[in-house]
């Protein structure tokens, strides 16, 4: 009898389901644009659901100020003093090109073949992976496109580019190209002086038939009921709601009319809008509606207590005033919650990050958590959700599954960022601490270093002054003194993206 008991707790054991990963990554999206994180205007019901059902994290940190360095520290686990991705950067192999939107021409510099990502070790472990979005760590045929990477299957944009456009003439379809019904990109980007900027039919060839997210999500749909019968990773890299601001007319009808929203006329490479705070909310709000058919088709097949949901964003939102980047209006949205600044800074407002994680029957529901987390700690958090404890490669991530399971959970020593574009930046958070360096590229003629201040150090109390006002650098020396020299020990000198006053 005794024996019999064991081989049933065995069997069950063998037989037990390892769990599905949803993991939703928003680009450009603050966490002030969620309902659940205070937004009155741009409706996300499903998304907050998804919060009400599971954990919010109101310290997330994403892994850089910019999409591919952001995605790298994600997928690999390191943290960006580590990480192959620093920066923003077109492949060698296309620079200098007339189109980028033609697939000979794509693609960003590529992680290097030996890299290890997610769905790499999670194959070994019996998952089916799929990829559906932007992808932007390798172009076709170098050694980082998704398929020499773990994913089974791989649909939507190579190159970040491309992906500039919701109505582009292709998208990937695993290793080739899958040709669309839409106009070619148009060759001017702003509108004609004899083309009223206040009427919709001037906008016309702006547009096409087939919007890219809408098919990425049909393609992740078919994916998860594909793959029911196993455990599965799918990775939904969005484009929404990046620019440009182009959403089919039935969402954006929602929000017309309901605010002051004048036309955005376009150009410097930006496509115009004649509603461009309406087409902003309605992007949000159309993502939230797939990701509602989502999990309507997790539980229509009976895997809702067997898949974690989990939705973040690449890095903050684009910051500035009325009608910044594209058309861009994220101070009327409060999109960054009153953070300083925005994408492409390592300040609050750049890096912070939604953080919501569902996984009905196992995280408690309407639950909050303020521990200090960042995207290299995705990795070995979900490793470990899939029971792989102690599996993980290398990485700079450490595992907050305990967290998200309810159990007490010593706080991480410190977080460390770093960023050589945009003149180049350093950042640490350690407990309430928060040192941001700046000015580390060197870069310049003799005239523009003589009007720069060099590198500068700032240091703000998070807890005090989540705004970054005040810098209290000159009052605690020591205190700067031992973030520093962390700093030092994070950062590894990169030849492809070096920061000249580090190395």
């Amino acid at each position: 009898m005794k024996q019999l008991f064991l081989f049933l707790v065995l069997a069950v054991t063998v037989q037990a389901r390892q769990p599905n990963i949803v993991f939703i990554l928003a680009d450009d999206l603050g966490p002030g644009d969620l309902g659940c994180y205070g937004q009155k205007i741009i409706k996300t019901p499903n998304i907050d659901r998804m919060a009400a059902e599971g954990m919010k994290f109101t310290q997330m940190y994403t892994g850089n100020a910019v999409c591919a360095p952001s995605r790298c520290v994600l997928m690999s686990g390191l943290h960006p003093g580590h990480a192959f991705i620093r920066d923003n950067r077109q492949a060698d192999d296309a620079k200098g090109k007339a189109h980028i939107g033609k697939p000979e021409h794509e693609g960003q510099f590529p992680i290097p073949a030996d890299t290890v990502l997610i769905p790499q070790v999670l194959k070994p472990l019996g998952y089916a992976t799929g990829g559906f979005g932007k992808w932007g760590l390798g172009g076709p045929g170098s050694t980082g496109e998704p398929l020499k990477h773990g994913f089974d299957r791989w649909f939507g944009y190579n190159c970040q580019g491309v992906a500039h456009n919701f109505y582009p003439t292709y998208l990937w379809d695993n290793d080739h190209t899958i040709e669309l019904k839409n106009p070619p990109f148009p060759a001017a980007d702003k509108l004609k002086p004899d083309e009223d900027p206040t009427k919709p039919e001037s906008y016309a060839r702006f547009k096409g038939s087939e919007y890219s997210a809408d098919l990425i999500a049909e393609q992740a749909l078919k994916f998860a009921r594909a793959n029911k019968d196993r455990p599965f990773f799918l990775y939904w890299p969005t484009t929404v709601p990046h620019v440009a601001l182009q959403v089919p007319d039935d969402s954006l009808q929602e929000y017309v009319g309901k605010f002051d929203d004048p036309p955005y006329p376009g150009g410097n490479g930006y496509l115009p809008h004649f509603k461009p705070k309406a087409a902003y909310a309605a992007m949000i709000t159309r993502m939230d509606r797939e990701i509602g058919r989502m999990l309507a088709l997790i539980t229509e097949l009976g895997l809702d207590e067997d898949t974690i949901f989990v939705f973040v964003s690449d890095n903050g939102p684009v910051s500035g005033t009325h009608q910044g980047l594209a058309g861009t209006d994220c101070a009327f949205f409060n999109s960054s919650e009153g953070r300083r600044d925005g994408k492409g800074t390592l300040y609050e407002g750049g890096v912070r990050s939604p953080g919501i994680v569902r996984w009905k029957g196992k995280i408690t529901a309407g639950s909050t958590s303020d521990r200090v987390c960042g995207f290299e700690d995705w990795m070995p958090t979900l490793l470990e959700l899939a029971g792989a404890k102690g599996k993980t490669p290398r990485t700079d991530g450490i595992s907050f599954a305990p967290t998200l399971l309810g159990e007490k959970q010593a706080e991480r020593e410190f977080l460390y960022r770093e960023f050589p574009s945009y003149g180049g930046q350093q950042m640490l958070r350690m407990g309430e601490w928060k040192l941001v360096r700046r000015n580390l590229t060197g870069k310049g003629n003799a005239k523009a270093k003589a009007k720069s201040p060099g590198a500068t150090e700032e240091l703000f109390d998070i807890a005090k002054d989540p705004a970054e006002t005040k810098d209290v650098a000159a009052e605690h020396p020591e205190i700067i003194a031992r973030m520093k020299t962390i700093m030092a020990s994070q950062h590894v000198p990169s030849a492809d993206f070096p920061m000249k006053v580090l190395d």
